[in-house]
């Protein structure tokens, strides 16, 4: 198995960039709940350590749900790493296509993590955004490198991958509580035959996606 590799990261370091984030999102394919992204923000410090922990880090959804929480805590407690989540929930999504919801959650989640790192009147790094992708994000006023499968090659972009994954898993397990019966603390909201027999049976809830074709038929 190939594992997303830090070369990019490296490279950017070398060339004078002082701050890396890497930005990626989850839950767009989901028939319920929110499309999440986290930002997560690496300086050259973090790169110049081994991290025999993280060697087998990789995306997301080649990890077991044990997996992807073990990495996701040791993300989480390295104070060499800084990192900020955004949402957009059904209705956004419906709104504005999928698509245009993630983008809108990406600007949300660099500018966030940003600016609790600096302050209006402090100095900025140089910073540059790698993004899961084919296309840069509008109207973000930063460098950035959009990358094809981005969370399978670069480990800034498969770590935020984790993190993002990791919360959202978590959240669907709440709305599982909140919306009983349609099984999201199993599925997480995915068009499996379970969940659209559920939805079939009962009707959507408040997070169904309502422009979605399986659940728009139902509306």
């Amino acid at each position: 198995m190939k594992l997303p590799n830090k070369t990019l990261e490296r490279k950017l370091f070398k060339s004078g960039y002082q701050l890396i984030y890497g930005i990626d999102e989850v839950g767009m394919g989901c028939l319920a709940g929110p499309v999440v992204v986290c930002a997560v923000g690496f300086t050259r410090k973090f790169f110049n350590r081994k991290h025999k922990e993280l060697n087998w880090l990789r995306e997301s959804k080649l990890l077991l749900a044990k997996q992807r929480q073990e990495y996701a805590s040791k993300l989480m407690a390295d104070k060499d790493i800084q990192f900020q989540l955004a949402y957009v929930y059904p209705k956004t999504v419906d709104k504005l296509n999928v698509y245009n919801a993630a983008r809108l959650a990406m600007k949300r989640a660099v500018n966030k993590i940003f600016n609790f790192q600096f302050s209006k009147n402090e100095w900025k790094p140089k910073t540059i955004v790698l993004i899961d992708g084919r296309t840069k994000i509008k109207g973000l006023n930063m460098e950035q490198i959009p990358i094809v499968k981005g969370d399978r090659k670069v480990f800034a972009i498969a770590c935020a991958s984790i993190i993002a994954k990791v919360h959202r898993d978590k959240m669907m397990e709440r709305y599982a509580k909140k919306y009983p019966g349609y099984g999201f603390e199993k599925h997480k909201g995915y068009g499996t035959k379970y969940h659209r027999a559920k939805l079939t049976t009962i009707g959507p809830c408040e997070i169904h996606r309502r422009s979605f074709a399986p659940v728009k038929k139902l509306v």
